[in-house]
């Protein structure tokens, strides 16, 4: 009788042990490694790809030039694949809502222009439990979990802006310093470049920093405000604001003009915008700094499809970006170019990035030698 007992004992430990083996490995899909609902495993095989982009407030880039450039170039490198599209309109929370949603529809590739590079973190994560690659496009998201990081060399661009300054600045100017949000990766990138090329200046006292702030959101109502702050609190004596973006500097040149200062300031911005370009050739800024998103799109969509076609990435790595919480992420980096009136014509006019009709519309003829 006690063997019989001990036999049945013996049975009921091995059943239990058995079903939470089975348990186990039915919750393991959710791990690294994982199928998506669409059944691509780790993007292999996908043809169902999310774009989420951050905003359309700050910058007209990311609806007039990213969102075309992105799914037209996935749909020529990936044919027959669909292309979810979704702007997050700056808020982080609504960008993850979206991420789910598009998780829960079967995108098996996601590529994310994170609106807070800390917060997405958690898209990426949902992404991995169910086997779905995060491509970090433009804006790192500092995560070790992410497949891929498509960008620029973003120390570069903040250093092209601050190298402007040092080429044509006064001895003794005054710098304001408007840099973009704390919390996009790229912001501090940018005002790391800058000052790279700035501080020797600062040290010396060649040029005395006056101001410096970085703006919530890239806002340029924001950046309206702190250039007035700035203003007001140095008697309207500054010679140089380096702004982080056009948008920005847009604002900041409001500011200079309610002063009456326009044109005697020099001005810095980024994205090679229209508004951005007018204010180079009208006088009111002086640089901004080129960034050929068709590239970068272009180098997203071909990781896209290599991915999906189970191919080397390898050969379209060009570095590695190293995140927070340790990742080391393979990356394709573009290279920035510094754009004033002098090379209007060269770049951005001769890529076909804006056109003259555009940049020269409500212009007098002849302003800056090109209208």
């Amino acid at each position: 009788m006690t063997l019989f007992i001990r036999q049945r004992r013996f049975a009921a430990i091995a059943i239990t042990l058995l079903l939470s083996l089975l348990l186990a490995a039915c919750g393991s899909s959710g791990s690294t490694g994982g199928t998506s609902s669409s059944g691509a495993a780790n993007g292999k095989g996908c043809m169902k790809i999310g774009i989420l982009l951050p905003e359309t407030a700050t910058s007209e880039r990311w609806d007039a030039k990213d969102r075309p450039a992105l799914i037209n170039g996935i749909k020529a490198a990936l044919p027959g694949a669909t292309v979810d599209y979704n702007n997050a309109e700056g808020n982080k929370d609504e960008q993850l809502n979206q991420a789910e949603a598009d998780l829960t529809r079967g995108d098996c590739i996601l590529v994310v222009g994170a609106v807070d590079s800390d917060a997405a973190a958690a898209i990426v994560l949902k992404a991995k439990q169910q086997g779905v690659p995060v491509i970090a496009y433009d804006r790192l998201i500092q995560s070790k979990d992410l497949a891929y990081y498509v960008s620029f060399d973003n120390v570069r661009v903040g250093y092209l802006q601050g190298e402007y300054i040092v080429q044509h600045h006064h001895k003794g100017d005054r710098v304001v310093m408007i840099n973009g949000s704390q919390t996009d990766n790229n912001a501090i990138l940018f005002r790391q470049g800058a000052h790279q090329a700035l501080d020797p200046l600062f040290q010396s006292g060649e040029l005395k920093l006056v101001y410096e702030t970085y703006t919530p959101g890239w806002d340029n109502d924001t950046a309206r405000t702190e250039m007035d702050q700035a203003l007001t609190a140095n008697q309207n004596n500054i010679q140089i604001a380096y702004v982080a973006n056009d948008g920005m500097a847009n604002s900041v040149i409001a500011a200079l003009k309610a002063q009456h200062l326009d044109k005697k300031v020099l001005v810095t911005g980024q994205d090679a915008t229209v508004a951005g370009i007018q204010n180079i050739l009208t006088g009111e800024q002086a640089m901004t700094v080129y960034k050929a998103i068709t590239k970068e799109a272009n180098a997203t969509a071909q990781l896209v499809a290599a991915i999906s076609k189970g191919e080397d990435t390898s050969k379209l790595i060009n570095g590695q970006t190293k995140t927070k919480d340790g990742g080391n992420i393979p990356s394709v980096l573009e290279t920035p170019v510094a754009v004033d009136k002098s090379n209007i014509a060269s770049t951005v006019l001769a890529d076909g990035f804006v056109t003259k009709e555009q940049i020269c519309q409500g212009l007098p003829p002849g302003t800056g030698g090109i209208c």
